[in-house]
């Protein structure tokens, strides 16, 4: 599979690794990253494309580490793919290979079937621990390639688990510290453990590998200067065209090099274009015998599931020239598939020739393949939603939505579907109402005609019988004169016939009788069929709604998980970086060891810190695991550490933090056993020689950590003891324990926690209720005073319910009588002050009267006027959002959320103006409860109850009015 060419003494070198004497080997940065990494005995990961250069930049690494006198090996696991399902087998190969590589047992069988009662990880585990690092005394490094052959398997995730654990083991065995591990494959860090309830792959350092560029790409300029005027030029020109692209870079060179063409100064962007469009582009699949175009093909298309998604999300990057990364799963593994390159913090297509080769046409045809749909939802897009005759109706939108179940569809493909299925409910109520208007008009023609009939018949008949009547009469009375008798019998019969007829006319009366009735059942069935039309289109409107929700509900899933992966990043960064100071002490600590031997006692006290540390970092790590906000203290008290010098003082810090997380995790014998060790190196600690203001405040947090676990352990007067010392230090010394102050090892956030605590347990200890108060606002001005509006925020929602004499939840009517008028002014003119006139109470009573509304309105006076004047005021300060898809009013309430996010991305647009405090989230839950029982919404609620309109009852009128409208909300439920 390798091809090359000679250039004199010169080569490329089209795929395969790159040894030590390949001349065209390109020196990146991450030859350099990987190399010091592993020399600071870090793990590592190169996690990648296929054919970037991966296995070149692992094999010589491994010579240059075998060169300096380091032991390793790489394990390939892509030869273990015909053992699936047989762990033991893939265990005993690894243990096999090792052994077999480093020379350490001389009956490898024998070791292993005394052990086959162990399960095949532990058995692992026990080779590393027991054969492998006593039976070698130098560094080692293993390195996994291909580790991606491993995620079908079954078993792997123990594998995974235990190179975590050979990390964590450094705390307390030193001799894992001479083990390192790195990865190499195509997956992210993610996936290599796949049960998502355990703890995920989340250690060791990401090695990023880039393409080529102009500078580092000068070794291949050597087998080009016989080839062209200008092989600078012929450079630049191939890298234009791979973009750095590692294995299509060598493989333009090769061309170059093959091709009998000699290349003309300034020719050379016309002699490389026509190289690559007649040797790489146009009929690709043939000439790509390495299949690097084809790998990139397979992994785009090779879940059913994604691959429509992707490929979409590839067209919107193709299209827009770049698209900002956003860390979702399915940006990732575009990236993996090689197509796509992040760069500056964007996704774009990673050279020309995959973009020519990837073409519109490309997609549109793979597109073709995988949807049912595809010709349709073409033309349906290229309109821009308008070509409603291409939405799907019927069978095909059923097998299409059967298709679409267990897919991960893009954004567009939901909306065609969701707009078929709407288009098709539009039909079928327009069917059923045209339906109903032939029908009725049927039954109306049929009644008539009947009737009609029924009646004609009628007279006609009446009309014969009376006319022979008539006659038998005449003949009668004629007769009479003659015949007297005979006469009499003759009008006795013309009388009876007479009425006969009569009688007939009165049955034709009742069947027009009958005739009404129909008619009148007719319309009844009219008026039913209007009434479950009226319920259809209700549905149709719902149906509406509820795709309007989904498509909104998934956006903010994004969104939140988009902040939850930058959250998580930032958590490992920081980890990163106290682990990279750590390594610096460490590698200083070995240095000075071996050349000041009588510094020992020094160096014994670091490696306990370091000790430390660690620990803290990976109780932090277990913490965040368990979605517990304290990791983030944990992992500040551990930067923290660095800033103090003294090793008593700092040994304090660290073993009261380490109590504070065991703490969070609830293992309270280690909790109470590191607490102790840090009041014994607090009371060793040298007090002429350590920061006074350093001292105190290890002393705050030790006495809080300390009052916390004897809180836990119902040890009340002790609790109160705790947190009494650490309350008289804060008081004695304010400037040495003030937390706006920099690289202060307290927070704001510590020091509420005691005043808090120490409140709780003395209700009445008024002076606790006074320096708490102080303490907010202190809080408030300095969140304010940085412009972090969401701290600022929430800071005034504790504050308020401190001035309402409630410690936490939500404010009810009863206690709205406890605000103080000149509290809330001040929170006002702090907001006000540091928000140049921006938010504030008075600035939100502004926008309120000037949207018309009314203060102190009275509950009977309440109109839907007021109701439209609130919805005004909503708008003006960016808690409302009328722009929602119609029928979706429900959903116009903007979340905390998307209000902070607004207001982060441009504090000074006027649509936001008075958007802050947003005192809405202290609305009791009763007092909902109480309007939802008669028929109120919660954003009707909130409109009835508005946050500006609490505050202005406060102090403007008077609170009687607001509970009048609580305890009589039926009377605003119709607006």
């Amino acid at each position: 599979m390798k091809e090359s060419v000679n250039n004199g003494s010169y080569r490329y070198q089209v795929g395969g690794a790159l040894g030590q004497d390949v001349p065209s080997y390109v020196t990146r940065a991450a030859d350099i990253q990987l190399y010091e990494a592993l020399q600071a005995q870090e793990f590592c990961y190169v996690l990648n494309c296929r054919q970037m250069g991966k296995s070149s930049l692992m094999v010589r690494a491994l010579a240059r580490l075998k060169s300096e006198g380091w032991a390793g090996i790489v394990l390939d696991f892509s030869a273990k793919d015909s053992q699936v399902e047989q762990a033991e087998r893939w265990y005993n190969g690894i243990i096999n290979q090792l052994n077999r590589h480093f020379s350490l047992l001389d009956n490898a069988r024998t070791w292993l079937k005394e052990r086959d009662f162990l399960s095949p990880v532990e058995r692992l585990e026990e080779f590393i621990e027991t054969v492998l690092l006593p039976g070698i005394n130098q560094r080692i490094v293993i390195f996994i390639d291909e580790i991606d052959s491993t995620l079908n398997l079954p078993f792997t995730d123990d594998f995974f688990a235990l190179i975590r654990a050979c990390y964590n083991k450094r705390a307390e065995n030193p001799d894992y510290k001479r083990l390192t591990f790195a990865l190499l494959g195509v997956a992210a860090p993610a996936e290599l453990i796949s049960d998502k309830k355990r703890t995920p792959f989340n250690i060791g350092q990401a090695i990023d590998l880039l393409g080529f560029g102009l500078e580092s790409a000068q070794p291949l300029v050597k087998g080009l200067a016989e080839k062209g005027d200008n092989p600078q030029a012929v450079l630049a020109e191939i890298l234009k065209w791979t973009g750095g692209q590692p294995f299509l870079t060598q493989r333009l060179c090769q061309l170059v090099v093959d091709n009998t063409e000699f290349i003309s100064a300034e020719k050379e962007a016309e002699s490389i274009a026509k190289l690559a469009h007649n040797c790489l582009i146009n009929n690709w699949e043939s000439q790509d015998e390495q299949e690097h175009l084809k790998t990139i093909r397979n992994r785009l298309l090779s879940n059913e599931q994604k691959a429509a998604y992707l490929l979409e999300l590839y067209r919107q990057i193709r299209q827009a020239g770049k698209l900002k990364f956003q860390n979702t799963s399915e940006e990732r593994e575009l990236q993996l598939s090689g197509l796509v390159v992040k760069r500056d913090d964007h996704l774009t297509v990673y050279n020309p020739i995959y973009e020519q080769v990837f073409n519109e046409q490309w997609i549109d045809t793979q597109l073709g393949k995988l949807r049912p749909y595809s010709e349709n939802f073409r033309f349906w897009v290229v309109s821009g939603g308008a070509d409603e005759s291409r939405l799907l109706r019927g069978k095909a939108l059923q097998e299409a939505e059967e298709w679409a179940r267990d897919k991960n569809l893009s954004y567009q493909d939901k909306q065609f579907l969701a707009a078929s299925k709407e288009k098709e409910i539009q039909e079928e109520i327009a069917a059923k109402e045209q339906e109903a208007a032939f029908e009725r008009e049927r039954k109306d023609r049929e009644a008539a005609e009947g009737r009609n009939q029924l009646l004609s018949e009628a007279n006609k008949k009446a009309q014969r019988r009376i006319s022979v009547g008539v006659v038998v009469l005449v003949v009668a009375v004629l007769g009479a004169a003659t015949v007297g008798g005979l006469a009499k019998r003759q009008v006795d019969a013309a009388n009876k016939r007479v009425e006969t007829a009569n009688s007939q006319v009165d049955a034709a009366n009742e069947r027009v009788k009958a005739a009404d009735a129909q008619i009148t059942r007719a319309n009844k069935n009219l008026e039913q069929a209007q009434t479950k039309l009226t319920e259809t289109q209700k549905n149709e409107q719902k149906a509406k709604n509820n795709v309007a929700q989904v498509i909104k509900q998934e956006q903010q899933a994004r969104e939140k998980v988009e902040n939850a992966n930058k959250t998580l990043d930032k958590a490992r960064n920081r980890e990163k970086e106290i682990l990279a100071k750590l390594t610096t002490k460490e590698n200083k600590l070995e240095h000075t060891e071996n050349e000041l031997k009588n510094t020992s006692t020094k160096n014994k006290a670091t490696k306990a810190e370091i000790v430390n540390v660690r620990e803290l970092v990976a109780l932090a790590g277990q913490l965040r695991n368990q979605s517990s906000s304290d990791s983030d203290e944990a992992l500040r008290l551990a930067a923290v550490s660095f800033n103090i010098d003294n090793h008593e003082l700092k040994q304090a810090l660290l073993l009261s933090a380490k109590s504070q997380a065991y703490q969070g995790l609830k293992d309270w014998s280690n909790a109470k056993d590191e607490i102790q060790k840090s009041q014994l190196y607090l009371s060793k600690a040298d007090q002429k020689v350590i920061s006074l203001t350093q001292r105190l405040q290890v002393q705050v947090l030790l006495h809080k950590i300390h009052g916390d676990l004897l809180a836990q352990n119902k040890q009340t007067q002790k609790t109160i003891e705790s947190y009494s010392n650490a309350f008289k230090i804060l008081k004695t010394h304010p400037s040495d324990t003030d937390f706006t102050k920099g690289n202060q090892l307290l927070t704001g956030e510590n020091i509420e926690s005691v005043y808090r605590s120490l409140r709780k347990l003395k209700p009445q200890d008024k002076e606790v209720e006074t320096v708490l108060k102080k303490h907010l606002y202190a809080q408030l001005e300095y969140f304010l005073k940085a412009k972090n509006w969401e701290a600022a925020d929430g800071k005034t929602y504790k504050l308020i319910l401190n001035i309402a004499k409630i410690e936490r939840g939500y404010l009810d009517y009863e206690q709205m009588n406890n605000f103080s008028c000149s509290d809330l002014q001040r929170i006002d003119q702090l907001w006000v002050s540091y928000s140049d006139n921006r938010f504030g109470f008075s600035v939100q009573k502004e926008i309120w009267i000037s949207t018309g509304n009314r203060l102190g309105i009275k509950p009977d006076e309440w109109t839907s006027k007021d109701s439209a004047n609130y919805l005004e005021f909503a708008k003006r300060v960016g808690w409302y959002n009328d722009r929602q898809p119609e029928g979706n009013s429900k959903d116009s309430w903007m979340s905390y959320e998307e209000l902070i996010n607004n207001i982060k991305e441009n504090p000074s647009s006027n649509s936001i103006r008075g958007g802050l405090p947003s005192t809405f989230r202290l609305i009791s839950k009763r007092v909902l409860a109480i309007l939802a029982a008669n028929g109120v919404s919660r954003n009707q609620a909130y409109m009835i109850i508005g946050p500006v309109e609490i505050l202005n009852h406060f102090c403007v009128a008077s609170a009687n009015n607001y509970i009048q409208i609580v305890r009589n909300p039926h009377r605003f439920a119709s607006s």
